[in-house]
């Protein structure tokens, strides 16, 4: 479903100096899975998801999304294809103060077809009911709490039907709790189908993996052996 090949990003700061945040970076992920990848700030986690969706481009390599070359659309084209089959949690909830919860979460219906749209507020309702917090649709962000927040993110990542979710520290700033209960959401709708990248720091949401990596240096390894976190070796959480 998603393909990495060779995939190095480079970013020019002038003419002798060059940053490579990610490098060489071949993925394979199958629909269905749960992809957690881990790393320190700036390992290049963030800009890996970045380039996975298409809102940044290689300087070498390439990134396809169902067979198709994502090198080889414009900007018009890359909009359709996220609206169309990616939904995004990022790492703050990135919500419109003024909207209310349930016009954040229609918000990227927007972009779709008008039949479409007249679904839209009963698959929502639906969506935040399967989040705990329908009762919530009306109010602004500002009145709910960050675990709410969040769901509502998510809610809104899943407003499209996307067959792919995108997430970057979905579980920044929680407490263990609330933490808890939103990986068990998106565990929710992965069994359902949802094929999942999840960015982290945080070793514990590796248990939800269904295969696990770490950035570190530029480049992606493949710790799913260690995903018992009994058995993580010094190196990892170093």
């Amino acid at each position: 479903m998603i393909t990495l090949s060779g995939v190095t990003k480079e970013y020019r700061l002038d003419e002798q100096r060059v940053i490579t945040p990610v490098r060489d970076v071949n993925l394979n992920i199958a629909k269905g899975e749960l992809i957690t990848i881990i790393g320190r700030s700036g390992s290049g986690k963030t800009t890996l998801l970045n380039l996975t969706a298409g809102l940044v481009k290689p300087t070498q390599g390439n990134v396809f999304i169902d067979d198709v070359n994502l090198s080889g659309m414009d900007d018009s084209q890359l909009s359709a294809l996220r609206n169309r089959k990616i939904g995004f949690v990022f790492q703050f909830p990135s919500l419109f103060p003024n909207l209310t919860v349930l016009e954040n979460v229609i918000l990227p219906t927007g972009f779709t077809a008008k039949s479409e749209q007249k679904e839209a507020s009963k698959h929502a309702h639906t969506l935040l009911l399967n989040m705990g917090i329908n009762e919530k649709s009306a109010v602004l962000p500002r009145q709910l709490s960050a675990g709410e927040q969040k769901r509502v993110v998510i809610a809104r990542a899943l407003i499209n039907n996307p067959g792919i979710v995108l997430a970057d520290e979905p579980t920044s700033d929680l407490d263990a709790q609330t933490e808890i209960e939103i990986m068990e959401l998106l565990k929710k709708y992965n069994q359902a189908g949802v094929t999942f990248v999840v960015v982290t720091h945080n070793l514990q949401l590796l248990r939800y993996a269904t295969r696990a990596f770490k950035m570190e240096n530029n480049q992606l390894t493949d710790i799913t052996q260690f995903k018992n976190l009994n058995k993580l070796p010094l190196e990892l959480v170093s």
